[in-house]
């Protein structure tokens, strides 16, 4: 039987069909979650994608923090469940408090949007274990508030406790703290990254087809659960 992928629909939300597509070549079930339903529907793990979640009126994924769906998506990943937050996926999941440290407007004050190499610095996680240590994956980026802060005494934690799970390699484009793509929990069942990596799974549309490792790694870490 294969794991059962959540995939979450917020209004707003515009990577949702890319996300599902991923999880479907890592040979898993892909289930759409509404944010206004607080069931789960039973899945495995849940990716919560990008896009502008309720237009991003307030403050980058805050509104979205306040959904139903998140309501179990907290309890779920506070249990061990695995969690991927994409770009806003990532800002909804600062906002929730699964994950540390905030997303502002990026450096520069301009909407980014390029094909960005990342080192991966923690190959541990639930949705990175494919990947070797220190291998660099080449995915797409886009985003105007993709600047990761945190307090220094956050970063030296996150530094110490190998908790970088993404870095920015040859060049920051947004202006993050330490060059940090992407973080992960304690515990590495929690993940965001500001990067596209349902962008990047087949050569012929993306830029690679590296992001896919990701997904792979997340229904190993089912399988082996």
């Amino acid at each position: 039987m294969s794991a059962r992928i959540g995939v979450i629909t917020f209004p707003g939300t515009l990577d949702d069909g890319d996300a599902a597509r991923a999880v479907r070549y890592a040979d898993a079930e892909a289930v759409s979650l509404w944010h206004a339903d607080e069931d789960l529907r039973g899945v495995d793990a849940v990716v919560v994608p990008g896009g502008f979640s309720y237009g991003d009126y307030l403050r980058a994924g805050v509104i979205a923090r306040y959904a139903p769906v998140m309501t179990s998506v907290i309890e779920a990943a506070r249990k061990g469940m695995p969690v991927l937050g994409i770009c806003n996926g990532f800002q909804i999941l600062c906002e929730a408090g699964l994950l540390p440290g905030a997303m502002i407007r990026n450096q520069g004050l301009h909407f980014v949007c390029r094909d960005q190499w990342l080192r991966i610095d923690n190959h541990t996680t639930a949705w990175t274990t494919r990947y070797e240590p220190g291998a660099e994956i080449l995915v797409p980026l886009k985003n105007n508030d993709g600047c990761y802060v945190a307090e220094q005494s956050t970063l030296d934690m996150l530094e110490a406790q190998g908790r970088v799970a993404f870095r920015y390699v040859g060049g920051n484009p947004n202006g993050s703290r330490n060059d940090i793509a992407g973080i992960t929990s304690e515990n590495g069942r929690v993940v965001g990254l500001m990067p596209h990596p349902e962008h990047a799974i087949d050569a012929l549309t993306g830029p690679s087809d590296d992001g896919l490792g990701l997904f792979y790694s997340a229904v190993d870490a089912l399988v082996q659960a």
